[in-house]
C-alpha cells in the first residue's frame, strides 16, 4: 500500500441538464475538461447524475408517477453505450480517474448505478445501489455483492457508496476490510433541506474517521427555476430546496477545503496519503483495533443471476447435477 503519495481530487456540485441524457453527459465532460486545467487526477460526480436523479419519485404518489418514470426510462443510461465510451475517452485523454452516477437502464428495469473510470479510459466498475431507500423503491431495483469492491486505480484503492448505503455499516464496513484509501460518496442534493445538509456532513466524516480514508462526497443542486419545472407546486417545492454537501474530507475527519452548500462549483484538495497512516496508528478498525475472533462479516459477493447452467455428470452410483464450467 503506498502512503507516500499526494493525489489532486475535485467533487463536482452541478446541476443536471432535466429531461437531457445527452445534455448533462455534454456538461459532465465539459466540467472534466475544465478540472484537467487544475491538474486534478480523480474527479467525483453525484447520485445518479445522468441523466438527473428521480426527483418525481419524492413528490408524486406511484399512480400519477407512470408519465415521469417512462420519461426517465426514455433518457437513461444503457452500459456499454456511446455516453459509456464518452466517458471513458475521456479519462483517458486527461488521465483522469472518474467516478460517475448514473441511471442504468437494464432492458426493463432501471438502476441507481455508481461507475468508475481508471485513468487508462477502462471502465473498472459498474455497481448497482443495493437498497433504494423509500421512494425511490419505485424507480430501481436492487443491486447485489459483486459491486461492493475496493478498486486498485491510478490515484490507489477506490471505493464508492451512494446516498443511504452510508447507513448501512455493514457495507461500508465491506470496503473498510478492503483498505479503502479513498471513498467516493454520492448524494442526490437539493432534498428535504437543511436536515439532509447536516446528516450528509455527520455521515462523512464519521466514515472517514472509522475508515481512516479520504472521503470524496458530491451532490447535485437545482436551480430555482429546474425546481419550477419538476412542479408547479409551492409547497412542495420546499423539499427540493437545500441538502447540499459537496465536500472533501481527510482521515481525521476534518475538512480538506471549503464545502458547497448551494450552486454550482468544484471543490478539490490535494489528498496525502501519509495522513492515512497517521490516523490509522491510533484507530485501525480493520487491523489492530479489530476483533475477528469476536466479530466478523460474512457477505456474498457472487453477480445475481437468473438463469445457472449445468451439466450432466455420470458416476457409479447416480447420475447428478453439477454446475456448469
Amino acid at each position: 500500500m503506498n502512503n507516500s503519495r499526494i493525489v489532486r481530487a475535485a467533487a463536482v456540485q452541478i446541476s443536471p441538464v432535466l429531461f437531457s441524457r445527452d445534455g448533462t453527459t455534454e456538461k459532465v465532460l465539459q466540467a472534466i475538461a475544465k478540472a484537467a486545467t487544475q491538474g486534478v487526477q480523480l474527479i467525483v460526480f453525484p447520485e445518479t447524475l445522468i441523466p438527473y436523479y428521480p426527483y418525481f419519485s419524492f413528490i408524486q404518489p406511484p399512480v400519477l408517477m407512470g408519465k415521469e418514470h417512462m420519461r426517465l426510462y426514455e433518457e437513461a443510461v444503457i452500459v456499454p453505450s456511446p455516453v459509456t465510451d464518452a466517458f471513458c475517452s475521456a479519462a483517458r485523454t486527461y488521465e483522469m480517474v472518474v467516478v460517475l452516477g448514473i441511471n442504468e437502464r437494464d432492458q426493463g428495469s432501471l438502476y441507481n448505478t455508481q461507475l468508475i473510470f481508471d485513468a487508462d479510459g477502462t471502465l473498472l466498475l459498474k455497481r448497482r445501489k443495493i437498497t433504494p431507500t423509500y421512494h425511490e423503491r419505485m424507480v430501481w431495483g436492487q443491486g447485489d455483492g459483486s459491486g461492493l469492491k475496493v478498486l486498485d486505480t491510478a490515484v490507489g484503492k477506490l471505493g464508492c457508496l451512494a446516498c443511504w448505503e452510508h447507513y448501512n455499516p455493514l457495507a461500508r464496513f465491506a470496503l473498510m476490510a478492503q483498505h479503502e484509501q479513498i471513498h467516493c460518496a454520492q448524494f442526490p442534493g437539493s432534498l428535504v433541506g437543511q436536515i439532509f445538509t447536516d446528516q450528509i456532513e455527520v455521515t462523512i466524516r464519521h466514515h472517514a474517521l472509522e475508515a481512516g480514508c479520504f472521503v470524496v462526497n458530491a451532490t447535485s443542486w437545482l436551480s430555482p427555476e429546474q425546481v419550477g419545472q419538476i412542479t408547479p407546486d409551492e409547497q412542495l417545492q420546499r423539499v427540493l430546496k437545500g441538502g447540499c454537501n459537496t465536500a472533501i474530507i481527510s482521515p481525521e475527519g476534518t475538512h480538506l477545503c471549503s464545502p458547497i452548500t448551494e450552486g454550482e462549483g468544484m471543490a478539490i484538495a490535494d489528498l496525502d496519503f501519509s495522513l492515512i497512516t497517521k490516523r490509522k496508528r491510533m484507530m485501525d478498525s480493520v487491523g489492530h483495533y479489530s476483533r475477528p475472533d469476536l466479530l466478523q462479516l460474512h457477505m456474498n459477493t457472487e453477480a445475481r443471476t437468473l438463469i445457472e447452467e449445468y451439466k450432466w455428470q455420470f458416476t457409479s452410483d447416480a447420475d447428478v447435477f453439477i454446475p456448469k464450467t
